[in-house]
Order: structure tokens, then sequence, then C-alpha cells
């Protein structure tokens, strides 16, 4: 699809939407989606939606969450956290209608009014994975971004790796481990590891912005880069150490039956002596630690088949909403997928709204856009 018409139409005339901001979560992302939400929070059109934020604590409690995005920042040395509350939320159908209700002990339950839309910016699993898509589903609750298959393929590694395999993609080497697997019999693992060749990426299967992964260099570090993989998630990727460039692509679902919107490819560069790879810290703490060049330093044919590729791969796993897939790009000009993110990272500077901004789509129109498309997509089958 061309470039043109980026910036979000309004939709038809209709009643102002009441938009839940869903955030936080138990996964070990839980800063992180509270960092997300900050920035939606902070640039969505409230003259056009009504807002309402919903935290979710690391016990899985839905609370009222504020809407002060100062509450939500992330430093070194604080992580935001939603904190658990003597009052409840629940989304629940009353006349027809979807309704957030709010519980106490020994008190009448007290209506919030009506739901619209869900925008859960909940990372890692409980959140990203298709658990709480399938939650919205079951309550025929419209929501943005990808549904239960693609959101659960997108999260696991391993399966996803897999699709894009059977999707004709080409994905680097790498193995699979599960708990039983290591449990069981490490020494094969280590053996299959072995025949990868070092460096290798291990990382867990199930868990996202970074948390848990380990460059390992030789057969001797392996261990504890399993164990430190296995605190985040029993099932893990190793992948094979890649020597090429990271580029990135922000991908975009099309309005009714028009293909997948891509930006212009992006490329990630991690400050030299500050980190081996786009870690944590480089992601989300230290300001100066990676930058982004949008569009990247690629050949114009390059440039193309990256969009081509992101677009196959959105396709690839069903995705809808948005997602962000990850590429690298070889000496010889070979593409490699590396993986694909339903729900990457969205606060004014991360990845994905940045590339779109390069492109000519900026955050709150991209926030606008998100929010028309699921407002305009049924539940259930589709």
């Amino acid at each position: 699809m061309s470039d043109e018409n980026l910036t979000a139409a309004d939709p038809a005339p209709r009643a102002k939407p009441r938009v839940a901001v869903l955030f936080g979560g138990r996964s070990s992302e839980h800063a992180v989606s509270c960092v997300t939400a900050a920035g939606v929070l902070g640039a969505i059109n409230k003259d056009k939606y009504d807002v309402i934020p919903i935290g979710i604590a690391k016990s899985g409690q839905w609370v009222l969450a504020s809407g002060d995005t100062g509450q939500w920042s992330l430093s070194a040395s604080s992580l935001p956290e939603v904190p658990p509350s003597s009052e409840t939320v629940t989304l629940a159908e009353i006349g027809g209608e979807h309704q957030l209700i709010v519980a106490a002990p020994n008190q009448v339950p007290q209506e919030l009014g009506t739901v619209d839309v869900v925008f859960p910016l909940l990372h890692g699993p409980f959140g990203e994975d298709g658990t709480i898509q399938g939650l919205l589903e079951l309550s025929d609750t419209r929501y943005v971004g990808a549904g239960v298959l693609a959101s659960a393929v997108g999260m696991d590694k391993h399966y996803m790796k897999v699709v894009f395999e059977a999707a004709g993609l080409h994905v680097g080497p790498y193995i699979a481990v599960t708990d039983r697997q290591w449990v069981k019999d490490a020494e094969s693992v280590r053996k299959q590891v072995d025949r990868l060749g070092f460096p290798v990426f291990v990382k867990p299967a199930r868990a996202g912005s970074s948390m848990g992964i380990s460059k390992v260099d030789s057969l001797k570090e392996l261990d504890a880069a399993v164990e430190e993989a296995r605190r985040h998630d029993l099932k893990l990727v190793i992948e094979a150490g890649i020597v090429g460039r990271e580029i990135e692509c922000a991908v975009l679902e099309g309005r009714g039956t028009d293909s997948p919107r891509t930006s212009m490819p992006g490329e990630i560069s991690v400050a030299a002596g500050t980190h081996e790879f786009y870690d944590f810290n480089a992601k989300y703490v230290e300001d100066d630690a990676a930058a982004l060049s949008c569009p990247a330093d690629l050949p114009e044919d390059a440039i193309v088949r990256v969009r081509e590729l992101a677009a196959a791969a959105f396709d690839a796993v069903g995705a809808e909403g948005l997602s962000r897939v990850d590429f690298f790009y070889t000496n010889d000009g070979e593409l490699i997928i590396n993986e694909i993110n339903t729900m990457p990272g969205f606060t004014p500077k991360s990845m994905y709204p940045q590339m779109w901004a390069a492109s000519g789509l900026g955050y709150a129109d991209l926030i606008d856009e998100l929010i028309y498309l699921a407002l305009n997509r049924k539940t259930g089958l589709r």
C-alpha cells in the first residue's frame, strides 16, 4: 500500500467513545507496560475519547488507576508498579452493554459506564500472549491489536519461527528447549548448542523487552545463561548469533480489505562500549544508550524488500492492529527475520511510534488510527 493519507481520518460521527486503557499485568514486563500506558494516556485525544485508566496489579487484580502520567515513569532507580486496592474493577455485560463495575467488600457495586473499546497495553504473558484477548473475545468487547491466535504465536518465539518457516520466510538457526528436556538431559541440549556455534543468544521463549536474554560466547557460560532465562520462562529458544545490522519495520493494519501498511525501515544502533546488545536498559532506562535511524541507510531494493517481508510476517501470524517486525541484514544483503512483536513498546520514544513518525504518522494520530481500527472490527470469527 502507498504511503499516502497516513494521517488517521475521523470515523463517522458518533457518541464520544469510551476507551479503557489497560496496563500493568502479572508478567515481568509490568513496569514496561506502565511506561507504555503513560505515553498513551499523555497523548490520546481526550476531547474525542472518554478515557478510563485501568491498572492490573501484579496479583492480577484490576483497579482504577491514576491518569497522572508522572506516576508511571521509568528510571534506573524506580520501576513503576500498579498498587493493589480495596476496590476491584470488573468488566460485565449489563442490559446488552459492556460495563465497568467497581466492587468492594460490604459495598454496593458501582457502575462506571459502558466501554466501547479496550486498549490493552500489556506486555508479556497474561496480556500479550492471547489470554487477555480471549477474555475480551468472550465478553464480546472490541479491543486494539492482534487476536488470540496471532498474540499467542507472536509471544512464543519457537512457534513464531515455525509459522515463519511455513510461510517461506528466512529464519536463522535455532533450537527450542523445554523444561523437560533441560531437566532430563541437559547434556544433549549442550551438544545441540555446541553444533549451532558461538556466540548464541539464550532467550525465554515467551518474554519480551529483552528480559532474561544473555549472549553466550562459550559452552562454559551456557548453564548460567539458561538458568537466567528460566527465571522468566521454563521454555527457551537458543539462537545462533547472526552477523548483521538490526533492521526494524512497523506494520499497521489496513482499513477494510486494504493490505497492511508499513513504515520506512529503521535501524537500531547501540552506543559503543555501553551494551553488547539491545538489552532492557538500552531500550528503556538509558536515554543515550541506543538510537534509531529512520529511514535506515539501505539500498532502495532492500528497503522495498524489508517492507514486503514485514507485511508478509504480519499476515503469516494473522496479526491485526499493530506489529513491529525485526530483521537482520547481513553483509551479503540477505534479510533474516528475527521476530514479530504484536504489542511493541509504545512510548513516544519507542521504536514503533518513532518509525511511524518518520514515515508521516504522528504519535497521537497513530493512537487514533488504532482505536478507529478496533472500533470498526467485530469480535469473534473474522
